[in-house]
């Protein structure tokens, strides 16, 4: 079995007593079979990864106890994921793999062509935890209220730049990805993934006329909403984010 990893919101010192809600006691003991006594890792995703005892299980609850730090905290680079929400199934598939591979902040947007006018914050939270959990990480990417893609923009700080994954230059003639990546400077970036639609002629009219806005191809093959932004955040791990950290000369 690997090791037991559980994201938990308080804040850690050694020794200090941790409290279990009900459905981490039940994982704990319930689906992991975990004694008292035994020692798991926590997470708060501000300290780092810690080493815990299990004090005590119950029905309503439980305890742990902090030993000692196991890792550092390893914060994402600053890239935001910016979507429109499709099909539950795959929209929680999207928001699993953009905390695995590394999404700082998770943005459902509401467009002209989205499949739906609401979305399930809370479980879209949980599944980011959960990927959290599974893939070693020490940060929880924040997963935000559905916001309409007119307002966003119109509060949108210019500093941080915007990779729109364009389906239109879905072509072999299309400038690679990975050239158009290694030309961007680093810094803050989001990344923004398309409704299953399409986008709109007033929204591409408004995309196209922000500076702060860059057209990337990914590809000479239209990809579905949910690989798209797998993709996306992967090529830009890859050139931009911590995939290729920057050498110092």
């Amino acid at each position: 079995m690997g090791k037991i990893r559980l994201y938990i919101d308080h804040g850690f010192a050694p020794g200090q007593p941790v409290p279990l809600d009900a459905a981490q006691a039940h994982y704990l003991g319930g689906v992991m079979r975990q004694p008292v006594g035994a020692e798991i890792a926590v997470f708060n995703g501000r300290d780092g990864e810690w080493s815990a005892r299990l004090q005590s299980l119950g029905k309503r609850g439980g305890e742990l106890a902090l030993i000692a730090p196991a890792a550092p905290q390893v914060d994402p680079p600053d890239v935001w994921l910016l979507f429109a929400p499709i099909k539950k199934a795959r929209t929680d598939f999207i928001v699993e793999k953009a905390a695995e591979l590394g999404a700082a902040r998770i943005q459902p947007l509401q467009t002209d062509h989205s499949n739906t006018e609401r979305i399930a914050r809370e479980r879209l939270q949980a599944h980011a935890v959960e990927a959290a959990e599974q893939c070693g990480g020490t940060f929880v990417p924040p997963v935000a209220d559905l916001v309409a893609l007119p307002r966003l923009l119109a509060g949108w700080d210019p500093a941080r730049r915007i990779l729109w994954a364009d389906e239109a230059l879905a072509d072999a003639q299309a400038e690679s990805p990975v050239q158009v990546l290694q030309g961007l400077p680093r810094g803050p970036w989001a990344i923004l993934i398309g409704p299953e639609g399409g986008w709109s002629g007033a929204e591409r009219q408004r995309l196209g006329g922000l500076d702060f806005v860059r057209r990337i191809s990914l590809g000479p093959r239209v990809l579905r909403a949910d690989s798209a932004a797998v993709a996306a955040l992967t090529l830009w791990q890859a050139v931009l984010g911590d995939w290729n950290p920057p050498r110092d000369k």
